[in-house]
């Protein structure tokens, strides 16, 4: 889970019937939740501003988080917090591994794990430490399911997790297969309706029906209850999100599988065919939604050693719009932190090229673009040849995202 309470809104009746079945469960924590200032402010009744005052609220969250899955029938040996920070690990995805400096955290301030009681204090914060901790809980639990949030998940940290866990379940596939689902947390406008409605099923947002292979559990009116307790003891963030929190407590919880895909001379629709009539985020500004470029369409395949990407919008982009394309290869034969991290950045007029910090050649890429549609092409050895490649297209304003598309794994095969 990214932060505590993502546990018990995805995953507690897969817990409670594992426990029941007296299935080893362990629950791992990403981060502790301290960069939730809306929440900190709502418990305290005043603003949490001191890098103190946000880890202290980090170990609140720690505590809460044990009270609820106790409730669940875990006990604090069945837990781990990494200690990783809060809405910062998806901004060290794309650019704190290997050689870089650490990352700084929002709130704490901090650029290494603060906590004495996380798995290993004083881990930096970096993608090497990120993916080194995961593997070494993966290894000592050795599970053969694995609960996840979902690439398709709006929040960052959600994303985060999963890119990572992909990483390492790849690097670790020798050791044993592991079956992976996602659960979705947070996603625009969902769940519907909202609020406590006990005796509704969740159903799947509807623009991901398609996209995405759903599978759900039901739960007892038992297991019900106690997942509502269960987010009670999540006091902090039910004080400040009671309705949003309740609307995961329903007759159901689903798990949706988005498989990888398998590239090929001819272009694959990544997305399905969105409608341009598009579900603009109620968060956005009024200014930020008159410049919303939705993602629309995306084709992806491999000609000739290099992979085709072809992204179609729902407007052209305007001067305040950027658009980024993220590829980040992997190779079961080379540690991922040496792997080249891609980042294609474009505005309405330039384009511009990083592997993580470092500004590369203009002509790494070959890029055609209209209003509407922009095209990329890449030479598969510039991303180093890999077997696989991690794909995301973002549009934003500023450093305020409009739409996104999921991450999607794409196997290479040539």
């Amino acid at each position: 889970a990214p932060h505590p309470d993502d546990e018990v809104l995805g995953c507690s009746g897969i817990i409670q019937q594992a426990v029941k079945m007296h299935l080893p469960v362990h629950v791992l924590f990403l981060t502790y939740g301290d960069a939730n200032e809306w929440s900190f402010m709502m418990y305290r009744d005043r603003p949490v501003l001191s890098s103190r005052g946000a880890i202290n609220m980090g170990l609140v969250r720690h505590e809460e988080a044990l009270k609820a899955d106790a409730l669940l029938g875990l006990s604090k040996d069945n837990i781990t917090f990494l200690g990783y920070p809060d809405f910062g690990t998806l901004n060290i995805w794309y650019k704190y591994w290997n050689g870089s400096s650490p990352y700084k955290s929002i709130l704490t301030r901090v650029t290494c794990v603060p906590y004495d009681n996380a798995l290993r204090p004083g881990a930096l914060y970096k993608g090497d430490d990120i993916l080194k901790d995961i593997k070494t809980v993966l290894k000592k639990f050795k599970p053969t399911k694995i609960f996840v949030t979902s690439p398709a998940d709006h929040h960052p940290d959600h994303q985060a997790l999963f890119l990572f866990t992909s990483i390492a379940l790849w690097d670790l596939e020798k050791d044993g297969n592991c079956k992976l689902y996602s659960y979705l947390i947070h996603y625009n406008r969902w769940p519907y309706p909202p609020g406590y409605i006990p005796e509704n099923f969740l159903h799947p947002p509807e623009s991901l029906v398609k996209e995405i292979k759903w599978q759900d559990i039901n739960l007892t009116r038992e297991e019900i209850e106690i997942k509502h307790n269960a987010l009670k003891a999540h006091l902090s963030q039910y004080k400040a999100n009671k309705k949003y929190l309740l609307s995961f407590v329903r007759l159901n919880e689903l798990f949706g599988d988005m498989p990888s895909v398998v590239l090929n001379k001819d272009p694959v629709n990544i997305t399905g065919t969105q409608t341009e009539e598009m579900n603009i985020p109620d968060e956005l500004l009024e200014k930020e939604k008159s410049a919303y470029v939705g993602i629309l369409e995306e084709y992806v395949k491999v000609k000739d050693h290099s992979i085709e990407i072809k992204v179609k919008f729902s407007r052209p982009l305007a001067k305040t719009v950027g658009l980024s394309l993220y590829l980040f290869g992997y190779r079961s034969d080379k540690e991922f932190p040496l792997m080249p991290k891609v980042h294609i950045k474009f505005g309405s007029i330039y384009c511009t090229i990083y592997d993580q910090n470092k500004k590369l050649p203009a002509n790494t890429v070959k890029i055609k673009r209209n209003s509407r549609e922009i095209s990329v092409s890449i030479s598969l050895a510039d991303l180093d040849n890999p077997e696989k490649i991690l794909f995301a297209t973002r549009t934003y304003v500023s450093k305020v995202p409009l739409d996104w598309s999921p991450w999607r794994i794409l196997d290479i095969k040539q």
